[in-house]
């Protein structure tokens, strides 16, 4: 018969054999784990913002839109990619968006070549409320933590733009463009920013000859769509 000392020992022989064989999958297990929690993080603090850490591409449907020689365009597609820039010292919060530069491998502007990009020559948004709504001006009074702006006001002045033609044909070109948005703005907690799609208008003047003095007014006529899509 064996004397306990010799069973006490088998017994802590097999313990440490067990536990040398299971550490290492414990310890693989708890950097899957780490390595999980670190990607959520980070995963969750991607969210669209009206900053330069957020680069939006808008996408612009022109319809029954008139080129310098005359032509109507319906339903041409245009791509401006860039960010929204808020001014400090606004409120409500204000700014302008700028377009990106979008080059070639070689360092060529694509903007020159490609006519599907529309250059921006200024821009303005800012965040607006709902003038149909008494109760989104109501946070002045400490009524709601944050102020409410359900809309975004974007005005969007592009430059000319020349349209391929054919090798014996004159070119065409779009003019110069001042378009409007009213865009439906909201802000979540897990995604940040979001943009609705708008109709896009240009805004035709008009002015009216009263006794002794005229009037210009601005008439909104609808020429498309705009939609915006954040690039993460």
């Amino acid at each position: 018969m064996s004397s306990p000392s010799a069973a006490i020992l088998l017994l802590l022989a097999l313990v440490a054999s067990v536990h040398a064989f299971t550490a290492p999958n414990t310890a693989k297990r708890s950097k899957n784990a780490a390595t999980t929690s670190l990607f959520m993080s980070e995963t969750a603090t991607a969210r669209t913002t009206l900053t330069d850490e957020t680069t939006w591409r808008l996408r612009l449907l022109l319809n029954d839109v008139t080129s310098s020689k005359g032509a109507k365009l319906d339903g041409k597609l245009f791509v401006i990619e860039g960010s929204f820039i808020e001014e400090e010292g606004y409120e409500p919060p204000q700014g302008t968006f700028v377009a990106n530069e979008r080059r070639s491998s070689s360092g060529e502007d694509l903007s020159e070549s490609d006519t599907t990009i529309l250059k921006v020559k200024s821009s303005r948004w800012k965040l607006s409320e709902d003038p149909d709504d008494p109760k989104d001006g109501l946070w002045i009074w400490g009524l709601f933590k944050e102020p409410l702006y359900p809309f975004m006001l974007l005005q969007i002045e592009t430059e000319k733009l020349t349209l391929p033609s054919g090798i014996d044909e004159e070119a065409d070109s779009i003019p110069p463009l001042k378009l409007f948005a009213q865009i439906n703005h909201a802000r979540k907690e897990d995604v940040g920013v979001e943009l609705q799609a708008a109709n896009l208008n240009v805004r035709i003047l008009e002015q009216i000859q009263l006794p002794g003095a005229s009037v210009d007014l601005y008439e909104e006529e609808p020429v498309g769509q705009i939609s915006f899509q954040p690039l993460l």
